[in-house]
């Protein structure tokens, strides 16, 4: 596979089809990568006939190939950048996107970073905060994400990591990234697929789609059986189809 070298950073990505580029945020929290093996589907081989599809690894997610430092001050924005950087790197300034779990508030910074260009956002699964589980994601990376990462990594301590992760994730409301009143000021198309477990709360998910001016939703649950995934990933492709430029 590819890769994209911005500073110090290496990133690992895939593209696969022609046409209008369609950026796929797989899910796995901090290890996203180019594939999801524990998605509801395979995004690459359903889109992949109609659209440009590219997707990256997070920079040092486990069994990835992106690396690079941590960005202790602004660690959203890190990643946004790699991804706007690797955007940039292919020439692609308009892009629809679909995002998976952590694709969530990456989508949200994206549309904050980089205003304009994203036609149409697919959430699928969307990573959220619980009101009633706060602190899971900075608690659930402390324990899981961090040990793995100083074991491939001697230059980096838990004392860095977990500054790290306390920046990310210490204090998050709602879509993490952005706050209400921005996703409620947003004119871009956006499709809601909601999950309902701890990192992608059905409360969450459903209440930035209705604060979402142009949001839709898809059936819930959509994951149970193959039946409804495939119902599913029907509507995101009318939904697609419907704000992809001619």
């Amino acid at each position: 596979m590819p890769f994209y070298q911005r500073g110090s950073a290496r990133i690992r990505y895939e593209q696969a089809g022609s046409g209008f580029p369609l950026f796929i945020i797989y899910g796995g929290g901090l290890n996203s990568k180019v594939t999801y093996a524990n998605g509801p589907f395979d995004a690459f081989a359903e889109f992949k006939d109609e659209y440009r599809c590219i997707a990256m690894d997070l920079r040092n997610a486990e069994g990835g190939e992106s690396t690079g430092a941590l960005d202790l001050d602004q660690p959203w924005n890190m990643h946004t950048d790699d991804q706007l950087g690797l955007l940039d790197h292919l020439q692609v300034d308009k892009f629809l996107v679909m995002g998976f779990c952590i694709g969530n508030p990456l989508i949200w910074n994206l549309m904050k970073r980089a205003p304009g260009r994203i036609v149409a956002s697919v959430h699928a699964q969307p990573s959220g905060v619980d009101p009633n589980l706060p602190g899971h994601f900075l608690k659930n990376n402390l324990a899981n994400w961090a040990p793995k990462l100083i074991a491939r990594r001697p230059d980096l301590d838990m004392e860095t990591v977990e500054r790290f992760l306390t920046r990310m994730y210490g204090d998050v409301d709602f879509v993490l990234t952005v706050p209400r009143d921005f996703v409620r000021a947003c004119q871009t198309p956006v499709l809601v697929l909601p999950d309902n477990t701890p990192p992608h709360p059905y409360v969450t998910a459903m209440e930035m789609a209705r604060l979402a001016p142009r949001a839709e939703v898809s059936l819930f649950p959509w994951k149970d059986t193959k039946e409804n995934t495939a119902f599913a990933v029907r509507h995101i492709r009318t939904f697609l189809r419907a704000y992809r430029p001619s």
